[in-house]
């Protein structure tokens, strides 16, 4: 890998580190230029997954205040998290590419479609409860346990948009603030992420040099994309996520 070619990958992963924090996606960003400075689709997957943990552990941190309360949560989605990156890191040494090819932009419009909604779905739910006097469950049930476990084996396989899937879902099944649920988004990434990369290690080939790029990167980005996802409006944020998701699907069509 040349000078400019490294350059490149950084700054890659600075965006998607970024990215990954306020939205998601940022696989989006680094996977192309892995593959445009010739490394292979499996390496360049692999690698990038493990450049991405610490992005999403430093964006982690970023929102700790958001996390506040919220740690029975984190654990119970972050278990059901780590199962299915697991999983979906299996289907990616044993599944063809283009198993998801078709599904995926699928997934991630009706995700869309969840955030764009999400607000009057959300009131409706709310005013159904408060007519049958029941309250809404702290960590979303079965359904919300369910929907972490596939979006997170899709992400432990490729995990373009994941954080969007995420978003959609929670804010959708979890009566709470936007910005906390951005919190939760962060671990689930980083368990994935994480949880991905250590299977990897023992059945795929990583470009080390790709890897400390990226890692180096994310981490900076990261901590940039904490301070400014935060400072966002839940309108604002909303109009970001599917704007990424948005480009997330004209990526993917086109490839």
């Amino acid at each position: 890998m040349g000078i400019w070619e490294a350059v490149a990958v950084c700054a890659a992963g600075i965006v998607a580190g970024g990215m990954n924090t306020i939205v998601g996606s940022g696989t989006l960003i680094t996977f192309p230029v892995l593959l445009a400075v010739g490394l292979p689709p499996v390496t360049a997957n692999v690698s990038n997954a493990l450049g991405l943990v610490p992005g999403s552990v430093s964006g982690a941190i970023g929102y700790r205040r958001e996390l506040a309360g919220q740690r029975g949560r984190v654990l119970r989605l972050g278990g059901v998290a780590l199962c299915g990156g697991m999983a979906g890191a299996a289907l990616l040494v044993t599944l063809p590419s283009s198993a998801f090819d078709l599904i995926v932009p699928v997934l991630i419009g009706l995700a869309l479609i969840l955030v764009i909604v999400q607000p009057r779905l959300a009131k409706a739910v709310q005013n159904r409860r408060e007519r049958n006097g029941s309250t809404p469950r702290p960590h979303g049930g079965p359904v919300l346990l369910g929907g972490i476990a596939l979006s997170s084996a899709y992400g432990g396989y490729f995990g373009a948009a994941q954080g969007v899937i995420y978003i959609a879902l929670m804010g959708l099944l979890l009566h709470e603030d936007l910005q906390r649920i951005n919190a939760v988004k962060n671990i689930l990434g980083a368990v994935v992420n994480g949880a991905a990369a250590v299977f990897f290690l023992f059945v795929a080939e990583f470009d080390w040099t790709a890897v400390l790029l990226i890692a180096s990167g994310s981490a900076v980005g990261g901590v940039v994309g904490a301070k400014i996802g935060r400072k966002l409006p839940p309108t604002v944020l909303r109009a970001v996520i599917v704007a990424v998701g948005i480009a997330a699907i004209v990526q993917l069509l086109m490839r």
